[in-house]
């Protein structure tokens, strides 16, 4: 059966390369070999990720899936089991009917959404930049980013499931499709708690009028339909709803956890509750201060603004809270390299995420680290920084426009007319 996951795999990557040729890019014979290279390449990795255990699988991913095969799996899922959201429940209690070894199939679904991630990291670029070369740069960085090839391929981790949909959900609300945009948000949100640092975007959205408020009325709506089908098979209504409440008591009371978060830099102080709730109070005030910077700004925000504003929420909410991992900036990591393909200033984020994320992961994958994570909080910083940068950059007022230096000008009317 593990010729069936790889034959699997080969499929995934063909449906990579069938999405660029839905996007018309692939239409010389040069890019088609150099794709078809690329993405032999990014799937021969994950292939050899593949057999791979860790103990988050051996402890908690493989236990479920038995705990379903052996108690008929859909018919289970009114048993309290895990800490992971209904959505996710669902792939393994189908996982728990297949012959194929489920570790292979918990990460063939990352690896899946691994595609979806890069592809609509790659349509979020095209708003900015027609040109098919910097959008395959894109698609094909964010598939060979080395976080997003460990998180799913080698740990199996469901980061890139989240953070797909969430860039997709950008995308269609960027491009007048409200209500798919927030159904893809919602998706975001019903498979992992993590999606609340990208989702504050959905603010901007509306300060821009991608948005009406009447849509976000549909967030319940779809989240409550998303859910039905385990409330229908047994599961309390109330247990769908209150899971992610009542999973934050399962994260662990440590102010941090491998994690370039700003408690890296305190790591050997005394975990207190005063000092979480310093972090907490801190995050949500960087949030409405992003957030009141946009609404301010709001007729000046360009394509570039908006993803420059999702990168500062990716990045630094999670890196002022406590209690975070080290896999938690997976959506500034692919954010990140959007942003770089559209804005050359944020270029070096490409290279200080990935930076901080890695010590992380070096940290539990070899459980020793490579150097102490708070190296990662002050490469964060500098991201942070230079997000701040462009996206004041990209919502100068028009009053101030005669103020700026002729290259300035320039820069903004290049960047404008891109729009």
């Amino acid at each position: 059966m593990d010729l069936v996951a790889y034959l699997l795999l080969a499929l995934e990557g063909c449906f990579a390369l069938w999405l660029l040729r839905r996007a018309g890019l692939l239409a010389s014979r040069r890019t088609l070999v150099v794709s078809a290279v690329l993405t032999a390449a990014a799937f021969v990795l994950r292939g050899l990720c593949l057999p791979y255990e860790t103990l988050d699988y051996q402890n908690f991913l493989s236990q479920w899936v038995a705990f379903y095969r052996e108690n008929l799996g859909f018919h289970s899922l009114s048993y309290p089991l895990g800490n992971y959201n209904i959505p996710y429940l669902y792939f393994l209690c189908f996982f728990s009917y297949l012959p194929i070894r489920d570790l292979f199939l918990i990460k063939l679904l990352s690896i899946f959404f691994d595609v979806l991630l890069a592809f609509g990291a790659m349509k979020l670029v095209s708003l900015c930049d027609s040109r098919g070369s910097v959008q395959l740069t894109c698609f094909f960085s964010v598939l060979l980013l080395p976080t997003v090839i460990l998180n799913g391929a080698l740990w199996g981790q469901c980061d890139s499931i989240y953070a797909a949909l969430a860039l997709l959900g950008l995308w269609l609300g960027l491009t007048g499709r409200p209500v798919w945009s927030m159904l893809m948000f919602t998706l975001s949100f019903g498979f992992k708690l993590q999606a609340v640092f990208l989702m504050p975007i959905m603010a901007v959205l509306w300060f821009r009028g991608d948005y009406k408020l009447r849509h976000f009325a549909l967030f319940p709506v779809f989240y409550v339909l998303l859910v039905l089908p385990a409330v229908l098979l047994g599961k309390p209504f109330m247990d769908t709803l209150t899971l992610y409440a009542s999973q934050t008591g399962s994260i662990g009371s440590g102010l941090n956890y491998n994690s370039p978060s700003i408690y890296a830099f305190f790591w050997r102080s005394p975990e207190t509750a005063d000092a979480a709730n310093l972090g907490i109070v801190g995050a949500f005030t960087f949030m409405l201060t992003v957030l009141l910077f946009c609404f301010l700004r709001r007729r000046r925000l360009n394509v570039r603004a908006v993803l420059a504003a999702a990168l500062l929420f990716a990045v630094g909410i999670p890196f002022l809270l406590p209690h975070m991992h080290e896999r938690y900036f997976f959506g500034g990591d692919v954010l990140s390299v959007v942003l770089a393909c559209c804005a050359p200033l944020c270029l070096p984020t490409v290279l200080l995420t990935q930076f901080a994320s890695l010590l992380g992961y070096h940290a539990y994958l070899k459980m020793k680290y490579l150097l102490y994570v708070d190296h990662g909080s002050r490469a964060l910083i500098v991201t942070l920084l230079l997000a701040l940068v462009e996206l004041v950059r990209d919502t100068v007022p028009e009053d101030d426009f005669e103020n700026l230096s002729k290259s300035e000008k320039s820069a903004l009317t290049k960047d404008e007319n891109l729009l």
